[in-house]
């Protein structure tokens, strides 16, 4: 059986991949140019409301080329705020560095190329002014875009962790949900086990040829619910195949007493029920619903689909509820009812209903799906709750 999964063996992205930020030169490039010619816009347009229009090629160079120099810090920025977490104090003189850093060579990369590309535009030497002053006129404006960018940085990484804490969470709760219900099938093969052995104790002595019988219809039982154990779930036929298996064990037990009728439409034997369903129900109702000889032991099985629920009954002709919890009566109902919501969270229920006319119902709903169709992964997560 499989248990739950380790921490450890939770797949999760290497340091490198969880803190790579997502990068393509072409598209930053295409930001940045975006980004400069609004910048361009907004500055000549300002010249035009006041009257005083400027020739528009000045300004778009150096809005473009300012533009394009942070484009190319913006890596420096992120590593710097990568290597030296801004959460923590003593790395506070690292950034103080790198804002002089970034803020000085926007500065000299502005300085550079726009005194490279104004002569060859035709507009002429490029006056930056006097570069000391410059420098120290930039730096607010370099601080603030730095400070953006780490913030940014802060934040989708903030934002990466929690997303993986949840995946990792919910990994973690689905395998203790899968490792529960492997726990809870596992329960029912020495319940039931025990109870056929007894069965077939006490009728030993009296009719060996029955009881021969009886470990005949055992053994193709076991072999048909180890089939069935294979998989949480399987198709309503197949289950029924398993109960019928049972059924033959009972009928050497009650001989003509047992009456057993299965009501199931063809349009619902291929939906998906938990392996090993209907066999503690009918054995619950066997046990405890059988009134006594001579009286027949009468047992109905139905199923239905109710819009995109599947409505299994099962029914006896016993004494009924009489003020009982069946829940507790025995493994078989309370591991049924647990199963039920491990496997269907919110979307099932089980109930026990007195009968008209007397007996017990027991009424089992669960999404309605067709074979080959899997389990929602939310079902897990329900059930670790």
């Amino acid at each position: 059986m499989t248990g739950a999964p380790h921490a450890a063996d939770v797949p999760a992205r290497s340091p490198a991949d969880a803190r790579e930020l997502p990068w393509s030169w072409p598209a930053a490039f295409a930001v940045a140019t975006l980004l400069g010619l609004l910048s361009f816009s907004y500055y000549w347009l300002d010249d035009v409301v006041r009257g005083h229009p400027s020739p528009p090629l000045e300004p778009l160079v150096e809005e473009l080329t300012g533009a394009w120099g942070v484009m190319l810090l913006v890596p420096f920025a992120v590593r710097l705020a990568r290597r030296h977490p801004p959460a923590l104090r003593r790395r506070g003189l690292a950034h103080a560095g790198g804002v002089l850093a970034f803020s000085a060579a926007s500065t000299t990369w502005n300085w550079v190329t726009r005194s490279l590309l104004f002569p060859l535009l035709g507009l002429g030497p490029y006056d930056y002014g006097q570069m000391p002053l410059r420098y120290l006129m930039e730096l607010p404006k370099g601080a603030i875009l730095y400070v953006v960018i780490v913030a940014f940085v802060v934040l989708l990484d903030r934002y990466r962790a929690a997303r993986e804490r949840e995946v990792r969470v919910a990994y973690l709760e689905a395998g203790l949900a899968r490792a529960q219900l492997q726990n809870l099938s596992a329960q029912l093969q020495p319940h039931f086990l025990f109870n056929a052995l007894n069965t077939i104790s006490s009728v030993m002595y009296e009719d060996v040829e029955r009881a021969d019988r009886m470990v005949a219809g055992l053994s193709e039982l076991l072999r048909a619910s180890l089939r069935a154990r294979a998989d949480q779930e399987i198709a309503l036929a197949e289950e029924l195949q398993v109960l019928e298996r049972y059924l033959e064990l009972m009928r050497a037990r009650f001989g003509e007493r047992l009456r057993v009728e299965v009501d199931v439409d063809d349009a619902v034997r291929g939906a998906r029920v938990p392996a090993l369903l209907l066999q503690p129900i009918v054995e619950n109702a066997l046990r405890h619903g059988a009134p006594p000889p001579p009286e027949c032991a009468h047992v109905v099985v139905r199923a239905r689909r109710m819009g995109g629920e599947l409505v299994v009954e099962v029914r006896d002709n016993g004494p009924g509820l009489r003020g009982e919890a069946p829940i507790a009566s025995g493994v078989g109902l309370a591991n049924t009812a647990d199963r039920l919501r491990a496997l269907y969270g919110g979307q099932q229920s089980l109930e026990f209903l007195d009968a008209t006319g007397g007996g017990l119902i027991v009424r089992m709903t669960m999404p309605f799906r067709e074979s080959g169709v899997p389990a929602r992964e939310e079902a897990w997560s329900l059930s670790a709750s």
